[in-house]
């Protein structure tokens, strides 16, 4: 037997010495693959476990036991196609007990019996080659079964169609062009959720759209001419005779397949814009399969011999049909046509029964994964599944960071070049508590992540999440666009996740300096009024019942110094106030240039606010050059008002007014002596009063 028709068998185990002395006694009928520990094991197993007829396993291990290696082997379904004989002394009840609930098939003891060791690789190799042969003959039952209900579908279909005076060709044209557009549809959108078993069902369901016609006076089929109205009318009604042919089945109504063809016999003669029969169905109320299917027999009447026409071209077929002269179809469907326009004569050509046979083949997988016993075909089916998601949700990423979670065991897989960014090793056991990980990525952030991928569903899997990650020594902005993996099971569960982390820092930078562009004021700094006021507004709907005052302040005299100096040194006036009102501010304190030299403050407090108010005003009193700083403010307190932010506002902008009115150079705490004024005056109306005092 040749080296590549050899059984091949995976021996793990540290001690190389063990590994050759079991190759020894099972001589050269096998090919074996080595590997030292559980990490390099789990590597062959996840590249090459079609190909392995068994596995030999060691349980202790440095880096990862036997046992984690059956955990991973369990969640990855690769011990339901590959049998495990475990190596081991130890022979506790405990651990015999967890190796067998793990899926293992024998053990072997050592030190090693050359017959025993023999014996039991030949039994477990035999018994599993049994399975698969089982498991192959089902299959061949299935596909049987599935060949003999598409004859009798065919048979059915060839019926209508003889009566029809039609091609017999007609209903596997359909079904042919019905299977080519839903592919390119899936393939084009994931509005319509279509698995490759509902795209198959409904390509077979295709084949009964015009069952009715059984029912219509082959006078009015096979007429050349025009129909009349009365005519049309009755031809019209072989839709609904279909639907309830079908409806009345005494058995299989809730057969999928059935449920398939009531929904396309039905209503694959209404139109997208509502206009079409029987029900006037509009946009996608009209069923997927119905709305293909319609599109699909279009075509073929176009392009096939009828009594009342000769055939058009393909060209002129696609033409008419997306030009709008044979109805309103889908757009997206449409598109599809149009984008599969060069493979339909192939398609339709090739009368090859093996094309055909792939979609039967699809129906047959989906049969076999309903069957318990079918585990092997079902774990190659979850197989197939999960790494078509893994390579489609990666594909196209280049200088990503890419990876790959298992929560039993926990284990983290980065993509080399993501290992190489970060510095860490390409498989990391247990990273929640591992201190390089730690270390570039905090636990804040991992335990974040983690909680945001155990709170998805199967339904909407993915997490999207901004954190800063250590690389080489700076902290980064990057964006982790991850996917959690559940189970199978009932009820699913989580099992972890694959994902990316894209570096999103100089994009994240350059957005904050726009924002703070956005709601900082340009020459001292400060807040703008505008920002201001949103974070007021949150403060005061987040703490309600807590006292805060509102100050408002000017310059006295800012027109002068102006006027005097020139602006650039009242630019630098306001420049030194912005900064001597930050200095005299505390962390949790609002201030914000509210527009020319006016200024505003919120703050929160408990007791003694008259000398904090105190405090602040005197730091910003001062003298630069030759100029005397002086200020006038108003200050309105929530403990006297309602605590809005517009009532507060106009209360210190009516205190600042009777400052101003009054004498300049001091600050003034609104009084409810002061309500006549605040009630007829608006924010708009003391500015403007200030403003004219100030010329004044």
């Amino acid at each position: 037997m040749s080296k590549e028709h050899k059984p091949k068998i995976l021996i793990v185990d540290d001690n190389e010495t063990n590994r050759t002395m079991l190759a020894a006694m099972l001589g050269d009928e096998y090919d074996f693959l080595e590997a030292d520990d559980g990490l390099p094991c789990i590597d062959i197993l996840q590249q090459r476990s079609p190909e392995l007829c068994l596995v030999l396993l060691d349980n202790i291990m440095p880096k990862m036991r036997g046992l984690q290696v059956l955990e991973i082997m369990n969640a990855n379904h690769w011990i339901e196609d590959v049998p495990v004989i475990m190596i081991s002394s130890d022979d506790s009840v405990e651990y015999v007990e967890r190796a067998y609930e793990l899926g293992v098939t024998e053990f072997i003891s050592r030190p090693f019996n050359a017959l025993i060791v023999r014996k039991r690789v030949v039994n477990t190799i035999m018994l599993s080659s049994k399975q698969k042969k089982l498991v192959s003959m089902v299959a061949d039952q299935i596909y049987e079964k599935e060949q003999r209900s598409s004859l009798m579908i065919d048979i059915l279909s060839h019926i209508v169609e003889f009566r029809n005076g039609e091609s017999g060709l007609h209903v596997l044209h359909v079904r042919t062009l019905t299977e080519l557009l839903l592919n390119r549809l899936v393939q084009k959108t994931d509005r319509y959720s279509l698995t490759p078993a509902d795209i198959s069902m409904i390509s077979t369901a295709s084949a009964l759209h015009d069952i009715g016609k059984i029912a219509i006076d082959e006078s009015i089929l096979n007429k050349p001419g025009k129909l009349t109205d009365e005519e049309f009318a009755i031809m019209k009604t072989h839709s609904l005779v279909g639907a309830d042919m079908l409806k009345g089945l005494p058995i299989h109504q809730n057969e999928p397949l059935v449920k398939e063809a009531y929904d396309i016999c039905r209503w694959h003669h209404e139109r997208y814009d509502g206009r079409g029969y029987p029900d006037g169905l509009k946009g996608d109320e009209i069923p997927i399969s119905a709305q293909i299917v319609a599109l699909a027999d279009v075509y073929d009447a176009l392009t096939s011999k009828r009594v009342y026409k000769p055939p058009f071209t393909h060209e002129k077929a696609v033409e008419m049909i997306t030009g709008g002269q044979c109805g309103v179809f889908n757009p997206l469907v449409l598109e599809c046509l149009s984008e599969i326009s060069n493979d339909i004569q192939i398609e339709l050509n090739n009368n090859d029964p093996q094309r055909r046979n792939r979609s039967e083949l699809r129906n047959i997988a989906q049969e076999m994964s309903r069957h318990e016993e079918l585990t092997a075909s079902e774990r190659t089916l979850q197989l197939l599944e999960h790494e078509r998601m893994k390579y489609s949700f990666f594909a196209a990423l280049t200088q990503e960071i890419q990876f790959e979670y298992t929560t039993s065991p926990a284990m983290l897989t980065l993509s080399t070049w993501g290992a190489q960014r970060l510095g860490l090793d390409e498989i990391i056991m247990d990273p929640m508590h591992n201190e390089r990980v730690l270390e570039q990525i905090n636990l804040k952030n991992c335990a974040e992540l983690a909680d945001a991928l155990r709170s998805t569903s199967p339904e909407h899997p993915d997490v999207t999440q901004d954190c800063r990650i250590d690389c080489g020594g700076e902290l980064r902005w990057f964006q982790i666009i991850a996917r959690a993996i559940w189970s199978s099971d009932e009820p699913p569960r989580y099992t972890g996740a694959i994902g990316k982390a894209i570096d999103i820092h100089d994009s994240r930078m350059k957005l904050n300096a726009l924002e703070h562009m956005a709601s900082h004021d340009a020459l001292t700094g400060l807040l703008n009024h505008a920002y201001a006021k949103k974070r007021i507004l949150e403060r005061l709907q987040n703490r309600p019942s807590a006292s805060y005052a509102l100050v408002i302040f000017d310059l006295d005299h800012f027109k002068q110094a102006n006027d005097t100096f020139g602006h650039s040194f009242g630019d630098s006036v306001l420049i030194y106030v912005a900064e001597q009102l930050r200095q005299s501010i505390r962390g949790g304190d609002i201030a914000a240039r509210a527009g020319g030299d006016e200024f505003l403050i919120f703050l929160e407090y408990k007791d003694d606010v008259e000398s904090i108010i105190s405090r602040i005003f005197s730091s910003l009193c001062g003298q630069l050059g030759s100029f005397q700083i002086s200020l006038s403010m108003g200050v309105a307190l929530s403990s006297q008002l309602s605590c809005d932010y517009d009532t507060l506002f106009h209360a210190a902008d009516q205190a600042l007014y009777h400052v101003k009115r009054s004498e300049r150079g001091h600050y003034c705490f609104y009084r409810d002596d002061m309500k006549e004024t605040l009630s007829v005056i608006s924010p708009i109306e003391g500015d403007t009063a200030q403003q004219e005092e100030e010329k004044q």
